[in-house]
């Protein structure tokens, strides 16, 4: 993969360059504030962007505004995001165009450093990732809803495995059980919080945290 990271601090900047290159990817940059971020993305056009949410001069949000405006730019550019806490809006903001080829991860997952790397390359070829913290605060946030109430536990921890952008086959693995039981309970999900059926994994994984986000 070609890719250019922002992260302000040094010591997490220069890691994540030394784990994509072991794992023989290249990153075109790696820069420490929005500006830079803005102009190597368009610069570059890479297959993926690693982004710290907080970036300087004020480190609020000026990493998600600016992956979101070069996305803009760069359409279908994948943008993986890098934040310190769970903060919903920042998950609402990223999944705003529906168009997938997003993540957002806490720091914390880098440490998991063959998932974590699994998890870009999800979202490099398209794909949706979600922190499982995130996924449990959405859930926790429209527990109380009548549709999700109606879930059994099994069709929750599906619902939650998916949410976090597993395929059928990852679902099935996690929960050691068949991907037709896994297609079973998706099913009986869509049809329980009236959502469109769809037999592509990203489009179900965008249909329910677009559910979830409310």
């Amino acid at each position: 993969m070609r890719v250019v990271i922002a992260e302000d601090l040094a010591l997490l900047r220069d890691g994540l360059v030394r784990i994509f290159q072991a794992y023989g990817d290249e990153v075109l940059d790696a820069v420490r504030d929005a500006p830079s971020l803005s102009r190597a993305l368009v610069t570059h056009r890479p297959d993926i962007a690693v982004v710290d949410v907080r970036l300087p001069p004020t480190f609020t949000d000026e990493g998600l505004r600016t992956a979101i405006e070069a996305r803009k730019r760069v359409p279908g550019l994948p943008v993986l995001v890098l934040s310190q806490y769970v903060e919903q809006l920042y998950a609402r903001e990223l999944l705003s165009d529906q168009a997938g080829a997003v993540g957002y991860l806490l720091k914390d997952r880098v440490m998991d450093v063959d998932h974590f790397i699994g998890a870009v390359r999800q979202v490099a070829a398209g794909g949706t990732v979600m922190d499982p913290d995130v996924v449990n605060a959405l859930l926790g946030r429209r527990s109380a809803d009548p549709p999700l109430r109606t879930l059994t536990p099994r069709e929750r921890e599906v619902l939650a495995l998916m949410s976090e952008g597993r395929s059928n086959a990852a679902i099935a693995g996690r929960m050691f059980i068949s991907e037709k039981a896994v297609s079973k309970h998706s099913n009986n999900i869509f049809i329980k919080l009236g959502l469109e059926q769809s037999e592509e994994d990203n489009r179900r994984v965008l249909a329910v945290l677009a559910y979830l986000q409310g």
